[in-house]
């Protein structure tokens, strides 16, 4: 049998904290802090509702993170 797939785990940072940095900025932070998956998206994007393990979303607003969240 396949060994069983044990996913990695999350960072540990706060999504508050990337609130109000630079898209750049926050995406810089996001990957030196280990996320694998980092998407940007604009306001009132339509995107899917799955849980990606690894992932940070950023929603940007004039090149500002206006919110974040985890999946």
């Amino acid at each position: 049998m396949a060994p069983v797939p044990h996913p990695s785990e999350e960072p540990d940072d706060s999504t508050g904290a990337y609130v109000g940095l630079s898209a750049g900025a926050a995406e810089r932070r996001a990957r030196a802090s280990g996320w694998t998956t980092v998407r940007s998206l604009p306001p009132g994007a339509i995107i899917t509702l799955e849980y990606l393990r690894g992932r940070i979303n950023f929603e940007v607003e004039n090149g500002t993170v206006i919110r974040c969240w985890r999946g």
